[in-house]
């Protein structure tokens, strides 16, 4: 059976904020864009619950109704969004080589990457349980919604230690729970921990079990890693911040990236070191990741896309 083989001027892999607005863009651009919205259609907004702080919204949206918006405004300029995901690329010569589902050829003149990166959890039946309704992966997100509550947060690293002071400034009381006697952070962040005082460690300790019930998070119950003694802590929100990972697998070796497997882009644009191949969003920026930011950066890739057919 030969091999099915489509052609495109602009494909767009990827389906959050930067994927959709780089498809809304292209698509008014004339360029009729195809979108592939990998294994999780509209990326991590999906597993968000209410959107304050995105521009448009005064009562606010919920992530997953943002992300149908989103692909409806795209579809009405005429994008072509399909459910499927880039299994291979070759981005050796024009037009690149991109395969989708291990079984399709799409043959693209531009190429705008926008995977996103997957927060880092950890693993818990019960974090899955309370995914959105307590459990968080962001404090910038999502931190408005625990103003004067008890939250915990987990990890010890420079985002752990930013999004614990940011939490302070909103929540009553902040734990820090680190399976470690110190932080990973830098002096810095490990100072302004320290002279943060409704921030309280809970040294050498891992989440062993989230607690709720229909309302939402109750409670984190720790373990201690040494002695294995147990402690419950009365909060209403847990904070994930073990890290990100870049979903570059299927880019290694094809497009530059930097020591932490995010896309590299040259700065003040979403150019890779490939010509025609553009990255938009949480896939080449470990920084912000914020929609809002996301989303600038497809209009970035689309704008960019067109000028290089173009030119």
């Amino acid at each position: 059976m030969s091999e099915e083989v489509e052609k495109t001027r602009c494909l767009i892999i990827g389906s959050g904020p930067a994927g959709y607005t780089a498809a809304i863009y292209a698509a008014r651009a004339d360029l009729k864009p195809i979108v592939y919205q990998g294994m999780q259609p509209g990326g991590q907004l999906t597993i968000t619950t209410e959107v304050d702080n995105f521009p448009g919204y005064p009562g606010g949206i919920q992530g997953p109704q943002m992300m149908e918006d989103l692909q409806k405004q795209c579809e009405r300029f005429g994008t072509d969004v399909r459910f499927g995901r880039a299994t291979a690329v070759d981005f050796s010569r024009r037009p690149f080589k991109v395969t989708i589902d291990e079984n399709k050829t799409i043959l693209a003149e531009t190429i705008i990457i926008a995977t996103g990166a997957s927060a880092k959890w950890l693993g818990l039946e019960s974090e899955k349980q309370f995914m959105g309704s307590g459990v968080s992966g962001c404090a910038t997100c999502d931190g408005f919604f625990y103003r004067g509550q008890d939250v915990a947060i987990v990890g010890g690293g420079d985002t752990a230690a930013e999004e614990a002071t940011y939490l302070a400034k909103l929540c009553k009381k902040v734990y820090m729970i680190h399976r470690r006697n110190e932080l990973r952070a830098s002096k810095a962040m490990q100072h302004k921990v320290k002279q943060t005082p409704n921030i309280e460690m809970v040294w050498e300790s891992i989440p062993a079990e989230v607690l709720g019930d229909d309302s939402g998070v109750t409670g984190v119950l720790t373990r201690n890693v040494k002695t294995g003694e147990e402690r419950r802590l009365e909060v209403t929100g847990l904070f994930v911040a073990i890290g990100h990972s870049p979903n570059t697998e299927i880019f290694k070796g094809h497009v530059e990236l930097d020591e932490m497997g995010y896309i590299k882009t040259v700065p003040g644009s979403t150019r890779t070191n490939i010509d025609g191949v553009f990255a938009a969003g949480d896939v080449q920026d470990h920084y912000y990741r914020q929609a809002v930011t996301a989303a600038g950066t497809g209009c970035m890739a689309a704008i960019e896309a067109e000028r290089f057919l173009g030119s």
